[in-house]
Protein backbone atom coordinates (compact mmCIF):
# COMPACT_ATOMS: atom_id res chain seq x y z
CA UNK A 1 0.00 0.00 0.00
CA UNK A 2 2.83 2.40 0.83
CA UNK A 3 4.43 1.71 -2.56
CA UNK A 4 1.08 2.25 -4.29
CA UNK A 5 0.45 5.61 -2.62
CA UNK A 6 3.97 6.71 -3.54
CA UNK A 7 3.46 5.65 -7.16
CA UNK A 8 0.20 7.60 -7.37
CA UNK A 9 1.92 10.78 -6.21
CA UNK A 10 4.99 10.36 -8.43
CA UNK A 11 2.84 9.78 -11.52
CA UNK A 12 0.85 12.90 -10.70
CA UNK A 13 4.15 14.44 -11.79
CA UNK A 14 5.79 12.25 -14.46
CA UNK A 15 5.16 8.58 -15.33
CA UNK A 16 8.37 8.37 -17.38
CA UNK A 17 10.50 9.66 -14.51
CA UNK A 18 9.03 7.08 -12.13
CA UNK A 19 9.82 4.27 -14.59
CA UNK A 20 13.40 5.55 -14.88
CA UNK A 21 14.00 5.40 -11.12
CA UNK A 22 16.20 2.51 -9.89
CA UNK A 23 14.91 -0.50 -7.95
CA UNK A 24 11.16 0.01 -8.32
CA UNK A 25 10.36 -1.90 -11.52
CA UNK A 26 8.92 -5.27 -12.42
CA UNK A 27 12.29 -7.02 -12.18
CA UNK A 28 12.71 -6.02 -8.55
CA UNK A 29 9.13 -7.09 -7.86
CA UNK A 30 9.92 -10.53 -9.33
CA UNK A 31 12.99 -10.87 -7.12
CA UNK A 32 10.96 -9.88 -4.06
CA UNK A 33 8.17 -12.33 -4.92
CA UNK A 34 10.10 -15.40 -6.08
CA UNK A 35 13.69 -15.29 -4.76
CA UNK A 36 14.88 -17.38 -1.83
CA UNK A 37 16.60 -15.83 1.20
CA UNK A 38 20.12 -16.19 -0.23
CA UNK A 39 19.06 -14.58 -3.51
CA UNK A 40 17.31 -11.75 -1.69
CA UNK A 41 20.59 -11.01 0.06
CA UNK A 42 22.56 -11.01 -3.21
CA UNK A 43 20.07 -9.18 -5.41
CA UNK A 44 18.21 -7.06 -2.87
CA UNK A 45 19.99 -3.85 -3.90
CA UNK A 46 20.29 -4.48 -7.63
CA UNK A 47 18.29 -2.45 -10.17
CA UNK A 48 16.50 -5.16 -12.12
CA UNK A 49 14.63 -4.76 -15.40
CA UNK A 50 12.17 -7.44 -16.56
CA UNK A 51 12.45 -9.24 -19.91
CA UNK A 52 9.32 -11.19 -20.88
CA UNK A 53 7.93 -10.04 -24.24
CA UNK A 54 9.40 -11.46 -27.46
CA UNK A 55 8.94 -10.60 -31.16
CA UNK A 56 6.50 -13.49 -31.59
CA UNK A 57 5.05 -13.44 -28.09
CA UNK A 58 3.21 -10.50 -26.59
CA UNK A 59 0.29 -10.83 -24.23
CA UNK A 60 0.56 -14.64 -24.09
CA UNK A 61 3.58 -14.84 -21.81
CA UNK A 62 3.38 -18.63 -21.78
CA UNK A 63 4.36 -18.75 -25.46
CA UNK A 64 7.93 -17.52 -24.92
CA UNK A 65 10.67 -19.15 -27.01
CA UNK A 66 13.79 -18.12 -25.08
CA UNK A 67 15.47 -21.26 -23.77
CA UNK A 68 17.66 -22.07 -20.77
CA UNK A 69 19.74 -25.25 -21.00
CA UNK A 70 21.57 -26.60 -17.94
CA UNK A 71 25.33 -26.91 -18.36
CA UNK A 72 27.06 -27.86 -15.13
CA UNK A 73 26.78 -24.98 -12.67
CA UNK A 74 25.35 -22.68 -15.33
CA UNK A 75 22.37 -22.26 -17.64
CA UNK A 76 22.88 -21.21 -21.25
CA UNK A 77 20.26 -18.71 -22.44
CA UNK A 78 19.34 -18.15 -26.07
CA UNK A 79 16.58 -15.89 -27.37
CA UNK A 80 15.44 -12.32 -27.92
CA UNK A 81 13.42 -9.99 -25.70
CA UNK A 82 11.74 -6.71 -26.65
CA UNK A 83 10.09 -3.78 -24.83
CA UNK A 84 12.32 -4.16 -21.75
CA UNK A 85 11.72 -1.12 -19.53
CA UNK A 86 15.07 0.28 -18.30
CA UNK A 87 16.79 -2.53 -20.22
CA UNK A 88 19.85 -0.41 -20.97
CA UNK A 89 20.21 1.43 -17.66
CA UNK A 90 19.42 -1.33 -15.17
CA UNK A 91 22.13 -3.28 -13.31
CA UNK A 92 20.55 -6.62 -14.22
CA UNK A 93 17.65 -8.14 -16.12
CA UNK A 94 15.19 -10.79 -14.91
CA UNK A 95 14.68 -13.00 -17.95
CA UNK A 96 11.86 -15.48 -18.51
CA UNK A 97 13.06 -18.63 -20.27
CA UNK A 98 11.88 -22.21 -20.73
CA UNK A 99 13.83 -25.16 -19.32
CA UNK A 100 11.91 -27.57 -21.55
CA UNK A 101 9.49 -26.40 -24.24
CA UNK A 102 7.81 -29.82 -24.30
CA UNK A 103 6.47 -29.21 -20.80
CA UNK A 104 4.82 -25.91 -21.73
CA UNK A 105 4.09 -23.24 -19.15
CA UNK A 106 5.36 -25.20 -16.15
CA UNK A 107 8.94 -25.12 -17.48
CA UNK A 108 9.15 -21.32 -17.55
CA UNK A 109 11.59 -19.94 -15.00
CA UNK A 110 13.09 -16.53 -14.33
CA UNK A 111 16.83 -15.82 -14.27
CA UNK A 112 18.76 -12.81 -13.03
CA UNK A 113 21.29 -11.86 -15.73
CA UNK A 114 23.71 -9.19 -14.59
CA UNK A 115 24.74 -6.32 -16.85
CA UNK A 116 27.93 -7.10 -18.77
CA UNK A 117 27.35 -10.86 -18.86
CA UNK A 118 28.90 -12.16 -22.14
CA UNK A 119 26.20 -13.09 -24.65
CA UNK A 120 23.68 -10.45 -23.49
CA UNK A 121 23.46 -7.50 -25.90
CA UNK A 122 21.17 -4.46 -26.02
CA UNK A 123 20.29 -4.33 -29.73
CA UNK A 124 17.82 -1.43 -29.93
CA UNK A 125 16.26 1.45 -28.00
CA UNK A 126 12.64 2.26 -28.88
CA UNK A 127 11.37 5.69 -29.89
CA UNK A 128 8.02 6.04 -28.14
CA UNK A 129 4.81 8.09 -28.05
CA UNK A 130 5.17 8.80 -24.32
CA UNK A 131 7.24 8.01 -21.20
CA UNK A 132 10.26 9.42 -23.00
CA UNK A 133 12.32 9.72 -19.81
CA UNK A 134 12.37 5.91 -19.58
CA UNK A 135 14.44 3.75 -21.92
CA UNK A 136 12.76 0.74 -23.58
CA UNK A 137 15.20 -1.79 -24.99
CA UNK A 138 15.46 -4.92 -27.12
CA UNK A 139 17.95 -7.45 -25.77
CA UNK A 140 19.38 -10.58 -27.40
CA UNK A 141 20.84 -13.59 -25.59
CA UNK A 142 23.33 -15.70 -27.54
CA UNK A 143 24.87 -18.58 -25.60
CA UNK A 144 24.65 -16.38 -22.52
CA UNK A 145 26.04 -18.30 -19.52
CA UNK A 146 24.20 -17.56 -16.29
CA UNK A 147 25.08 -19.13 -12.91
CA UNK A 148 22.55 -21.76 -11.85
CA UNK A 149 22.28 -19.92 -8.54
CA UNK A 150 20.67 -17.02 -10.47
CA UNK A 151 17.54 -19.03 -11.24
CA UNK A 152 14.95 -17.42 -9.01
CA UNK A 153 13.13 -19.72 -6.64
CA UNK A 154 12.88 -23.46 -7.17
CA UNK A 155 14.63 -25.05 -10.17
CA UNK A 156 12.28 -28.04 -10.12
CA UNK A 157 9.55 -28.13 -12.76
CA UNK A 158 6.15 -28.46 -11.09
CA UNK A 159 3.50 -29.07 -13.73
CA UNK A 160 0.77 -28.02 -11.29
CA UNK A 161 2.40 -24.88 -9.91
CA UNK A 162 5.34 -23.84 -12.08
CA UNK A 163 3.97 -21.06 -14.26
CA UNK A 164 1.45 -19.93 -11.67
CA UNK A 165 4.32 -19.24 -9.29
CA UNK A 166 6.06 -17.00 -11.82
CA UNK A 167 2.80 -15.22 -12.67
CA UNK A 168 2.20 -14.32 -9.01
CA UNK A 169 4.61 -11.44 -9.58
CA UNK A 170 1.89 -9.65 -11.54
CA UNK A 171 -0.59 -9.87 -8.68
CA UNK A 172 1.67 -7.43 -6.81
CA UNK A 173 2.69 -5.21 -9.72
CA UNK A 174 -0.57 -4.74 -11.61
CA UNK A 175 -2.06 -2.67 -8.76
CA UNK A 176 1.05 -0.48 -8.99
CA UNK A 177 0.54 0.06 -12.72
CA UNK A 178 -3.08 0.89 -11.95
CA UNK A 179 -1.75 3.38 -9.40
CA UNK A 180 0.37 5.01 -12.11
CA UNK A 181 -2.80 5.44 -14.17
CA UNK A 182 -4.68 6.89 -11.19
CA UNK A 183 -1.87 9.39 -10.57
CA UNK A 184 -1.56 10.74 -14.11
CA UNK A 185 -5.36 10.89 -14.52
CA UNK A 186 -5.66 12.95 -11.32
CA UNK A 187 -3.07 15.40 -12.62
CA UNK A 188 -5.06 15.88 -15.83
CA UNK A 189 -8.35 16.30 -13.98
CA UNK A 190 -6.93 18.92 -11.65
CA UNK A 191 -5.37 20.93 -14.47
CA UNK A 192 -8.50 20.72 -16.62
CA UNK A 193 -10.57 21.93 -13.66
CA UNK A 194 -8.24 24.91 -13.23
CA UNK A 195 -8.45 25.84 -16.91
CA UNK A 196 -12.25 25.48 -17.01
CA UNK A 197 -12.57 27.61 -13.88
CA UNK A 198 -10.55 30.33 -15.55
CA UNK A 199 -12.88 30.06 -18.55
CA UNK A 200 -15.93 30.70 -16.37
CA UNK A 201 -17.12 27.27 -15.20
CA UNK A 202 -18.49 27.34 -11.67
CA UNK A 203 -18.40 23.82 -10.27
CA UNK A 204 -21.36 23.07 -8.02
CA UNK A 205 -21.66 19.38 -7.18
CA UNK A 206 -25.08 19.91 -5.62
CA UNK A 207 -26.64 20.69 -9.00
CA UNK A 208 -28.04 17.90 -11.21
CA UNK A 209 -26.04 17.15 -14.36
CA UNK A 210 -28.88 18.37 -16.62
CA UNK A 211 -28.62 21.88 -15.20
CA UNK A 212 -24.89 22.45 -15.72
CA UNK A 213 -22.77 23.02 -18.82
CA UNK A 214 -21.55 20.12 -20.95
CA UNK A 215 -17.96 20.77 -19.88
CA UNK A 216 -18.87 20.60 -16.20
CA UNK A 217 -20.98 17.47 -16.65
CA UNK A 218 -18.14 15.79 -18.54
CA UNK A 219 -15.65 16.60 -15.81
CA UNK A 220 -18.02 15.25 -13.13
CA UNK A 221 -18.37 11.98 -15.03
CA UNK A 222 -14.59 11.67 -15.46
CA UNK A 223 -14.07 12.31 -11.75
CA UNK A 224 -16.56 9.53 -10.90
CA UNK A 225 -14.73 7.10 -13.20
CA UNK A 226 -11.42 8.12 -11.64
CA UNK A 227 -12.73 7.55 -8.11
CA UNK A 228 -13.94 4.06 -9.05
CA UNK A 229 -10.51 3.20 -10.48
CA UNK A 230 -8.78 4.55 -7.37
CA UNK A 231 -10.91 2.49 -4.98
CA UNK A 232 -10.47 -0.71 -7.01
CA UNK A 233 -6.71 -0.14 -7.00
CA UNK A 234 -6.60 0.43 -3.25
CA UNK A 235 -8.58 -2.77 -2.70
CA UNK A 236 -6.17 -4.86 -4.80
CA UNK A 237 -3.16 -3.49 -2.89
CA UNK A 238 -4.87 -4.01 0.48
CA UNK A 239 -5.52 -7.66 -0.41
CA UNK A 240 -1.87 -8.14 -1.41
CA UNK A 241 -0.71 -6.69 1.91
CA UNK A 242 -3.05 -9.00 3.81
CA UNK A 243 -1.90 -12.14 1.91
CA UNK A 244 -5.30 -12.60 0.26
CA UNK A 245 -5.52 -14.05 -3.28
CA UNK A 246 -5.94 -10.96 -5.45
CA UNK A 247 -5.36 -12.10 -9.03
CA UNK A 248 -8.88 -11.15 -10.09
CA UNK A 249 -8.87 -7.85 -8.21
CA UNK A 250 -5.41 -6.92 -9.54
CA UNK A 251 -6.61 -7.48 -13.10
CA UNK A 252 -9.86 -5.58 -12.46
CA UNK A 253 -7.88 -2.61 -11.13
CA UNK A 254 -5.39 -2.68 -14.01
CA UNK A 255 -8.14 -2.92 -16.66
CA UNK A 256 -10.28 -0.18 -15.12
CA UNK A 257 -7.50 2.27 -14.28
CA UNK A 258 -5.70 1.83 -17.60
CA UNK A 259 -8.86 2.55 -19.57
CA UNK A 260 -9.88 5.43 -17.31
CA UNK A 261 -6.46 7.10 -17.55
CA UNK A 262 -6.57 7.09 -21.35
CA UNK A 263 -10.14 8.39 -21.41
CA UNK A 264 -9.57 11.04 -18.75
CA UNK A 265 -6.35 12.47 -20.19
CA UNK A 266 -7.69 12.61 -23.76
CA UNK A 267 -10.98 14.15 -22.65
CA UNK A 268 -9.11 16.76 -20.64
CA UNK A 269 -7.14 17.67 -23.77
CA UNK A 270 -10.48 17.95 -25.58
CA UNK A 271 -12.07 20.09 -22.87
CA UNK A 272 -9.16 22.51 -22.97
CA UNK A 273 -9.38 22.79 -26.76
CA UNK A 274 -6.38 24.20 -28.61
CA UNK A 275 -4.73 25.04 -25.28
CA UNK A 276 -4.82 21.38 -24.25
CA UNK A 277 -3.38 20.25 -27.56
CA UNK A 278 -0.31 22.50 -27.38
CA UNK A 279 3.01 21.67 -25.78
CA UNK A 280 2.79 24.73 -23.55
CA UNK A 281 0.37 22.69 -21.40
CA UNK A 282 1.19 19.36 -19.76
CA UNK A 283 -2.20 17.93 -20.75
CA UNK A 284 -0.89 16.67 -24.10
CA UNK A 285 2.10 15.01 -22.38
CA UNK A 286 -0.11 13.27 -19.83
CA UNK A 287 -2.33 12.00 -22.67
CA UNK A 288 0.72 10.51 -24.39
CA UNK A 289 2.15 9.03 -21.20
CA UNK A 290 -1.13 7.45 -20.11
CA UNK A 291 -1.59 5.16 -23.11
CA UNK A 292 1.20 2.77 -22.16
CA UNK A 293 -0.54 2.12 -18.83
CA UNK A 294 -3.37 0.40 -20.71
CA UNK A 295 -0.87 -1.76 -22.61
CA UNK A 296 2.15 -2.96 -20.63
CA UNK A 297 2.04 -5.65 -17.92
CA UNK A 298 -0.94 -7.12 -19.76
CA UNK A 299 -3.28 -5.21 -22.05
CA UNK A 300 -6.79 -4.27 -20.96
CA UNK A 301 -8.14 -7.09 -23.13
CA UNK A 302 -5.90 -9.64 -21.39
CA UNK A 303 -6.96 -8.32 -17.98
CA UNK A 304 -10.63 -8.78 -18.90
CA UNK A 305 -9.85 -12.32 -20.04
CA UNK A 306 -8.17 -13.08 -16.71
CA UNK A 307 -11.16 -11.67 -14.82
CA UNK A 308 -13.55 -13.80 -16.91
CA UNK A 309 -11.51 -16.93 -16.15
CA UNK A 310 -11.59 -16.21 -12.41
CA UNK A 311 -15.31 -15.44 -12.37
CA UNK A 312 -16.27 -18.46 -14.48
CA UNK A 313 -13.73 -20.85 -12.96
CA UNK A 314 -12.15 -21.59 -16.34
CA UNK A 315 -8.53 -22.40 -17.11
CA UNK A 316 -6.49 -20.57 -19.73
CA UNK A 317 -6.92 -23.59 -21.99
CA UNK A 318 -10.70 -23.52 -21.59
CA UNK A 319 -11.16 -19.78 -22.12
CA UNK A 320 -8.90 -18.05 -24.63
Amino acid sequence: MAALLGVMELCWGDVGLLLAMPRQGLGNAAIAAVANDEQLTRFGRTWAAMAITEPGCGSDSAAIRTTAVKDGDHYILNGEKIFVTSGERADSVVVWASLDKRLGRAAIKSFVVEKGTPGMTVTRLEKKLGIKASDTASISFSDCRVPAANLLGNAEIDVQKGFAGVMETFDNTRPLVAGMAVGVARAALERASELLSKAGCRFDYAKPLLSVSHAEATLYRLEAEWEAARLLTLKAAWMADNKLPNSKEASIAKAKAGRVASEVTLKCVELAGALGYGEDELLEKWARDSKILDIFEGTQQIQLLIVARRVLGKSSGELK
